[in-house]
């Protein structure tokens, strides 16, 4: 009886919770910033304050993750995907939002061994997701994060005819001056107004559809999928590599790097790739730049010119040491973070 009670309450504060959501989502968008930043704030404040941080941080990126699903589901524009597809994706987001922190609390609390276990676990639990995506679903190219954020400035407009409001939008069209004026009965609500032109909508709406367009993966050639699937086994061959060789020889940072150039040259036809998959490919070319701050690159060629450049920065030009210091101050938590530098 007691457990009952306590489910229906449950049920209904997710439901208010919900319907709040759904009536304010600016307001939501502005929460979820505020807590990311409150993240930023917080580090290197106190001495478990790294902790706290990414907590928070983590935080922010599951209520971005859970209020984003419950916009797609009040406008009834969910992932062109199978149920099971989604439920992947979804588990795989919430992974991706959580590893930093669950890395950093088990290292804190039950030490180094019990951390190197979490971050085998959960790199093959990646592993696993994302080639079950691979193979089975055929999803292509798989972006981070795997969904993408929904584009609320885009999608949540009140006078797109989908939208709970659902008004039909009227205009007048003046004779002399052929100016194009809404009607005053088909107005919306002031809180829901928009002040543009009416045949703005029409360019937001083409906006929308093309940015929907984009969720349908491309289809992979053979060679597409082995550069994927090479892509997918990486961190697990690193990880297999340290404990082979060791963190401090070169063979597991020169096998990453060999394997991540291998699977982007393998991708030959990128023009038969939608936007997001070819932004995805930018983003793993950029990515390559953190080779220069991995161990043992890191350790013997990188730190002392990066931290040289910082403290010059920090004391000859005005401002910059706002940054420059506690940048500085940084590196080295950053660079014990295995999920920083190499998930």
């Amino acid at each position: 009886m007691m457990v009952g009670l306590c489910w229906e309450k449950l049920r209904l504060l997710c439901q208010r919770y919900e319907g709040c959501i759904s009536r304010n989502p600016a307001a939501a968008a502005q929460f979820e910033s505020a807590v990311r930043v409150f993240s930023y704030v917080l580090a290197g404040r106190f001495a478990a304050s790294h902790e706290l941080s990414e907590l928070v941080y983590s935080a922010s990126n599951l209520l971005v993750l859970l209020n984003d699903g419950i916009l797609r589901k009040e406008l009834r524009r969910t992932l062109p995907l199978p149920m099971s597809q989604q439920k992947l994706l979804t588990w795989l987001s919430v992974l991706e939002c959580v590893e930093v922190f669950v890395e950093m609390s088990t290292a804190k609390v039950w030490g180094e061994l019990a951390r190197w276990a979490v971050i085998i676990l959960l790199q093959l639990a990646k592993a696993i997701l994302r080639t079950l995506l691979l193979l089975w679903y055929k999803s292509g190219i798989q972006t981070t994060p795997p969904i993408i954020p929904l584009d609320r400035e885009l999608q949540l407009d009140p006078q797109d005819p989908e939208y709970k409001s659902e008004w039909t939008e009227s205009t007048y069209v003046g004779k002399r001056s052929n100016r194009v004026l809404r009607s005053l009965s088909e107005t919306p609500s002031l809180h829901s107004r928009l002040w543009g032109y009416p045949q703005q909508q029409l360019e937001r709406d083409k906006k929308r559809k093309t940015k929907e367009g984009d969720c349908l993966p491309t289809p992979l050639g053979l060679q597409e999928t082995l550069a994927e699937s090479v892509y997918i086994a990486r961190p697990l061959a690193h990880l297999l590599s340290l404990a082979v060789w060791g963190q401090k020889s070169w063979k597991p940072w020169l096998l990453s790097g060999i394997l991540d150039v291998m699977s982007l040259s393998l991708m030959a036809n990128v023009k038969m790739l939608n936007c997001r998959e070819r932004t995805e490919l930018r983003r793993r070319c950029v990515l390559l730049l953190y080779y220069l701050l991995r161990s043992p690159f890191y350790d013997r060629y990188s730190e002392g010119t990066i931290l040289f450049l910082l403290r010059t920065l920090a004391d000859y030009v005005p401002g910059l040491g706002l940054v420059a210091r506690p940048l500085m101050d940084y590196l080295p938590v950053w660079q014990k973070i295995y999920f920083y530098n190499w998930g």
